[in-house]
């Protein structure tokens, strides 16, 4: 939720999608349909790697014995280097919050469309309800409605975007939001172990570290062989936690080696992934993973996803303690906020916006 474009964009009329559903047309609009190459495949059979995505329980890190806890440190480590992304189990949340968080944001998506566009996203921004990342009215669109809100600092807020219906929803996001906090920060804490550096690195040096929540309602699709939920992208947080609602089908993917692995969803689990920040702190050994979403021909799934990035003041690069003659920077220093800036001001595109930051290699 960094500063964004103040610049007037054309992105032409946006449909929006739950509206189509409701319409019951079998005809895709054709800012819906991708190009074939980037087309899902539908698999019926569950590829043979996602049973294979990392389960990382939260309570042997935190008040395990001296085994449990290097088991599951040394489980964290791998799950970093080699996926990106894990499930975290006993992460001390309780379901009744979980549970809350997903009733008040399926509240708000059935809400008349005239209520919820009263709180509009407006082009080149990140907050409020629409479509992010939308930059020119030839781009192909998400089938996807997305609600979401800058948390903190205060100063990243837009008060005009907290909805007061549903009733519950301002103290329900706020209460959530403090839990995840605590979780990403404890989180935090074991990586940095697991890279055998002070605990307290990433705390230390993140400063009043930026928080925001978007949550992601993908309505059935008549074709989902056609459309993408999200597009492919990495994420430019340090750490992002995403909840899968309760029930729902099946939607997010990983791209490990080069095959769009689903993730099966674990329950009252939480799926965390590593954000582009990271990799660059980390020199390229903590990875950022590409993923998306897809959509399903007849069932509505909803997504709730907490973004988690160092102050925009804070100066990222490698930590020196991960560059060496052996391993040279891969990354350049720079300003976060300039990062973030950059990062939410361009379309979704794979890793590409990662490129900000790489140094070319050396000819």
């Amino acid at each position: 939720m960094a500063p964004v474009l103040n610049l007037p964009l054309n992105v032409g009329h946006i449909d929006d999608v739950q509206e189509l559903k409701k319409a019951r047309k079998t005809n895709i609009p054709n800012r819906f349909v991708r190009d074939r190459a980037e087309r899902p495949m539908l698999e019926t059979t569950p590829s043979p790697l996602s049973s294979s995505i990392p389960v990382i329980d939260f309570k042997k890190l935190m008040t395990g014995n001296k085994e449990e806890f290097h088991f599951e440190i040394l489980k964290l480590s791998a799950s970093c280097e080699e996926w990106g992304f894990f499930q975290v189990i006993n992460h001390d949340i309780e379901v009744d919050l979980l549970e809350n968080i997903e009733k008040v944001a399926m509240e708000f998506f059935m809400l008349p469309v005239e209520e919820k566009q009263k709180y509009p996203m407006a082009p080149g921004t990140v907050q409020g309800y629409g479509q992010a990342f939308v930059f020119s009215e030839d781009q192909k669109l998400d089938w996807c409605n997305m609600f979401a809100l800058g948390l903190v600092p205060h100063s990243i807020r837009n008060p005009k975007l907290w909805p007061t219906n549903p009733p519950m929803f301002s103290q329900t996001v706020e209460t959530y939001s403090r839990e995840i906090r605590k979780l990403c920060e404890n989180l935090l804490r074991f990586i940095a172990l697991s890279l055998k550096l002070n605990e307290n690195v990433f705390e230390e040096m993140f400063g009043v570290s930026v928080q925001a929540i978007r949550m992601n309602y993908y309505p059935a699709c008549p074709r989902p062989d056609l459309v993408l939920g999200l597009s492919p992208h990495s994420d430019g947080s340090a750490l992002t936690v995403l909840q899968q609602g309760k029930g729902n089908t099946v939607g997010l993917q990983i791209l490990k080696n080069n095959e769009w692995v689903p993730v099966q969803p674990v329950e009252n689990a939480l799926v965390v992934n590593i954000g582009d920040t990271i990799e660059v702190l980390t020199n390229g050994r903590y990875k950022s993973s590409e993923h998306r979403a897809v959509t399903h021909k007849e069932k509505d799934r909803l997504s709730i996803v907490t973004f988690y990035a160092p102050s925009y003041e804070v100066e990222i690069g490698p930590m020196k303690e991960l560059v060496d003659e052996s391993n040279p920077s891969k990354y350049r220093r720079y300003n976060h906020g300039e990062y973030s800036r950059h990062y939410v001001t361009n379309k979704l595109q794979g890793k590409k916006t990662l490129d900000f930051a790489k140094i070319p290699p050396k000819k």
